[in-house]
C-alpha cells in the first residue's frame, strides 16, 4: 500500500511538474523567435510549489482522508412494505479493499465497531471483499467476525472478489478455485450469507421481507467492463412480496433491473465516487449516471454507497460510508 502510494504520487508530481516546464519551453521558444528576454527562475518555482502541493493534498488523502467515516441516515418510504417490517433497520456497507486496512487495522475495528453501534436488524454488503486476493482476508478475520445483525448479514460478490486484476493465476480455472476459496470463507469461516443469484427470506408475524442477490453484473455504456457473472432471473425464482437486491455495479439497475423487474429497492456500491468528491462533484460522473446516494426512478430506489476501503490509498471528499437505512 504504501509503495503505491509512493509511486502513485512520484508519478503525479512529475506530471503536475511538466505543466510549467512546458510553458517555458514555448516560452523560451517564442523569445527566441522574437529575440526577447526569457527569466527561468519562475517557472522553477512554480515547479517546485505544485509538486509540494500535490504531495500534501496525497498525503492529506492516505494518512487521514482515506479513514474520515460518514454515517448516513436514510428513512426508506414505500407504501408496499409489510407492516411486521416498520422501522427495519438495514446498515448498507460496500467495498471493504481489505488491502487498505493491511498497516492499520484499528481503522477495521473501529469500522466494525461503529457498525454495530447502529443495531441493526440486517447488514447488507454490497461486494469487493478484496482488491487482489484471497489473502487479504486472513488477518482481518477475527474482527470481522465481530459484526452482528439480528438477521445476519447479506452479501454479494463485486468485480474484484472475482480476482481479475491479479496476476498470480496461471489459468482460469486456478482463478476460480480462488474465487470459490472466498466463497466458502465469507460463508463459513464469517457465517455470512453469501448470496451467488441467490435470494434469502425474513419472516415476521407471518409477513417476509426477501434479500435477493446477484455476482457481480456489469451492464453496457456505464463505467469500465469489468465481469458480468449475475442472473438475476434465477435470484428471483420464487420470491415475491417486498424484495430488497443487493448488485455491486450500479449500472445493473438501468440495464436490468428497471426494465425487467418491479424490485423497489437496490443497494449498491463500486464507484467509491472515484474517492474523488468537492463541493458535491465527483469525477465518477464521467463513467457513471448513478454515483453515490440515493436515485429514484417511477417508484423503484437505487441507493450507491461509496465504501469503506480504496482501490488507490486516497479519499479527498468521498468519505467512507455506513449508510443506516430504515424502512417505512
Amino acid at each position: 500500500m504504501i509503495s503505491m502510494m509512493i509511486f502513485a504520487t512520484i508519478v503525479l508530481a512529475i506530471v503536475v511538474a511538466l505543466i510549467p516546464q512546458i510553458t517555458w519551453l514555448f516560452v523560451f521558444l517564442v523569445s527566441k523567435i522574437f529575440h526577447c528576454g526569457c527569466q527561468y527562475a519562475p517557472f522553477g518555482y512554480t515547479s517546485l510549489i505544485l509538486v509540494l502541493v500535490v504531495w500534501a493534498i496525497l498525503a492529506y488523502g492516505f494518512f487521514i482522508g482515506r479513514f474520515l467515516l460518514d454515517i448516513v441516515p436514510i428513512d426508506y418510504k414505500n407504501k408496499e412494505l409489510p407492516q411486521a417490517f416498520e422501522g427495519y433497520k438495514i446498515v448498507h456497507i460496500s467495498d471493504l479493499h481489505l488491502s487498505t486496512f493491511e498497516d492499520n487495522p484499528a481503522k477495521l475495528q473501529r469500522l466494525v465497531d461503529s457498525i454495530n453501534a447502529q443495531n441493526p436488524d440486517a447488514i447488507c454488503f454490497t461486494g469487493d471483499l478484496v482488491s487482489l486476493g484471497v489473502e487479504e482476508v486472513l488477518p482481518c478475520k477475527e474482527i470481522l467476525k465481530n459484526l452482528h445483525a439480528r438477521d445476519g448479514i447479506f452479501s454479494v460478490l463485486g468485480n474484484h472478489d472475482f480476482l481479475i486484476y491479479s496476476r498470480k493465476f496461471n489459468s482460469a480455472t486456478e482463478r476460480e478455485e480462488a474465487v470459490e476459496q472466498l466463497a466458502r470463507f465469507e460463508r463459513e469461516e464469517l457465517g455470512w450469507n453469501l448470496l451467488r443469484n441467490q435470494n434469502c427470506v425474513i419472516t415476521r408475524n407471518g409477513e417476509t421481507l426477501t434479500f435477493v442477490g446477484v455476482d457481480n453484473q456489469n451492464c453496457a455504456n456505464q463505467g469500465f467492463k469489468t465481469i458480468a457473472r449475475g442472473r438475476l432471473q434465477d435470484a428471483l425464482q420464487g420470491t415475491d412480496g417486498f424484495r430488497i437486491l443487493l448488485s455491486h455495479d450500479p449500472s445493473h439497475w438501468q440495464g436490468e433491473v428497471l426494465p425487467q423487474t418491479d424490485i423497489p429497492l437496490t443497494l449498491s456500491g463500486h464507484t467509491h465516487a472515484a474517492q474523488i468528491k468537492l463541493f458535491g462533484w465527483t469525477p465518477a460522473k464521467w463513467s457513471f449516471i448513478e454515483t453515490d446516494g440515493m436515485y429514484e426512478k417511477d417508484g423503484q430506489n437505487m441507493y450507491v454507497n461509496v465504501g469503506l476501503g480504496c482501490t488507490m490509498p486516497v479519499r479527498l471528499g468521498a468519505n467512507a460510508e455506513i449508510t443506516v437505512i430504515t424502512l417505512h
